[in-house]
């Protein structure tokens, strides 16, 4: 792969979970595979009184970790002299005049700012950054969700952040766009004249998105518990993969083009408020269980949750969209946490054949589906019916595969994507600000129906696939879990 732009990816947060966990590792990677030219940086910027060798020596550690082997010594030592270190504390004024020595004379150079910290934070850094003069043409900044925890408070922090880089700097962040599977969904859908005849109302029964996961609140429970699942993942995660599942056909593969069809299904999607919310959603709380035959607490028993929280852990919802393609197609969402299995998939199942002529296993099992696995393994399942072999015409489903974990060359992770596209200046997959306004718009008045109607969580059981109600709410329609088939 050719080397990007030369850049300097200032890492504000740049001692966090997020940045030792994933960024830092990411850029490495990156690195390994020739993306850096030898005068690009990477300079850590956090409140903590570290030196350049004491951060570098935390950024070694988190990449052995990632790598899980054996760490080539002198890759690391090449990517270690292009590593650097500043302690700013983002409420302290003076602290930003050490960052832009660092920074002085590379006007020139592509400028990441890269803000994984708390989003109250993302307002005193920005100004900073401006008030010092360190924002340029070539500026970017990368923004981590969440982006507010409502309309109100998403407008005022995009106000307040586009007082200093224009729209076209500003990359709101979300990692699951970046997955290998995301990406081949655009490829089937837009690369292929295959499915188009079939991707509308009449072709496909349902649509399905879970993304489940196995671990708690693992030590966040002060933000969990004031955000929840629809606010954590449904409001980003799940509403930007339902856009790229269900948008039009973009008239380019120019970042506004898809941008624009997102959009458009954000503001097509059929508002749930009042009593719809009761009946077309499924709030949980998981409870003590077993998660890997191992016994785990209750939400109210984490550390640093309040008693009596009734925060969601588990949200299920049936949406529809109103327009021509989807009018009547049910889309059910899902995601919660301590779940049976670590999983992030998107079900679309097709509709019936019109007469059966031949023997074969129940319709439900019997159904042509399309599973695009996003996690723990990237790949994408076409379900369809053969022959068994023998006498007769009995059928059964076989599944056709495009394993995207095997092939020779390593798959990109997600951040590794996302963190060059923005190198690049590549906009497509970050969320544009409006889009991110009609998505708090749909949101919002669920979360103000639950209060209304004092709606509490319904417990379940850790381990299990949530509340009872979750299968129940699918199932009024005739249709069931993928999971549960």
């Amino acid at each position: 792969m050719p080397a990007q732009p030369t850049f300097d990816l200032v890492l504000f947060g740049a001692t966090g979970d997020l940045a030792m966990r994933k960024l830092l590792p990411a850029l490495f990677q990156r690195f390994v595979a020739k993306q850096f030219d030898d005068v690009s940086r990477v300079i850590g910027v956090s409140n903590m009184d570290y030196g350049r060798e004491q951060f570098a020596t935390l950024v070694e550690e988190s990449v052995r970790r990632s790598v899980g082997g054996e760490l080539d010594a002198q890759a690391w030592i090449r990517f270690a002299a292009q590593l650097d270190y500043v302690k700013v504390d983002a409420r302290v004024d003076d602290d930003f005049v050490t960052l832009k020595r660092q920074l002085q004379g590379r006007g020139d150079a592509v400028r990441v700012f890269f803000l994984s910290t708390s989003p109250l934070l993302f307002v005193s850094i920005c100004t900073g950054l401006a008030k010092h003069d360190l924002v340029t043409p070539k500026s970017r900044v990368v923004l981590e969700k969440p982006l507010g925890h409502d309309v109100a408070s998403a407008q005022l922090i995009n106000q307040q952040v586009a007082a200093v880089f224009s729209e076209e700097q500003i990359y709101r962040i979300d990692h699951y766009l970046g997955k290998e599977t995301v990406q081949n969904l655009m490829a089937l859908r837009f690369g292929n004249a295959l499915f188009e005849p079939l991707w509308r109302r009449g072709q496909i029964r349902n649509v399905q998105i879970t993304v489940a996961e196995e671990i708690g609140v693992e030590g966040r429970a002060q933000f969990y518990d004031q955000t929840g699942a629809l606010r954590d993942m449904v409001q980003n995660h799940l509403l930007q993969l339902l856009c790229i599942l269900a948008m039009e056909p973009p008239a380019s593969s120019k970042p506004d083009d898809m941008r624009d069809e997102k959009l458009k299904i954000l503001r097509a999607l059929r508002p749930l408020a009042g009593k719809d919310v009761i009946e077309r959603t499924v709030r949980g709380q998981y409870k003590a269980g077993a998660i890997s035959g191992k016994p785990v607490i209750g939400y109210l028993e984490e550390t640093g949750v309040p008693a009596g929280s009734t925060t969601e852990t588990f949200v299920a919802l049936k949406v529809e969209i109103d327009s021509w393609r989807w009018s009547g197609v049910p889309f059910y969402l899902r995601t919660g946490k301590r779940l049976q299995d670590q999983l992030a998939e998107i079900v679309v199942t097709f509709e019936d054949v019109p007469h059966v002529i031949f023997d074969s296993p129940s319709m439900e099992r019997a159904r042509n589906r399309l599973v695009m696995r996003l996690q723990p393994d990237e790949d994408i399942t076409l379900t369809l019916l053969a022959k068994t072999p023998g006498e007769g015409m009995r059928l059964k489903p076989v599944n056709l595969g495009l394993d995207l974990s095997t092939k020779q060359q390593k798959n990109l992770d997600a951040y590794e994507r996302l963190l060059m596209d923005v190198v690049k200046g590549n906009l497509t997959l970050f969320m544009r600000r409006d889009e991110l306004d009609a998505a708090w718009r749909w949101i919002d008045p669920i979360r103000e129906s639950w209060l209304q109607y004092d709606e509490p969580p319904k417990t379940y059981t850790a381990g299990s696939w949530g509340p009872a109600a979750s299968s129940a709410l699918i199932s009024r329609d005739g249709l069931g879990w993928h999971d549960e088939l």
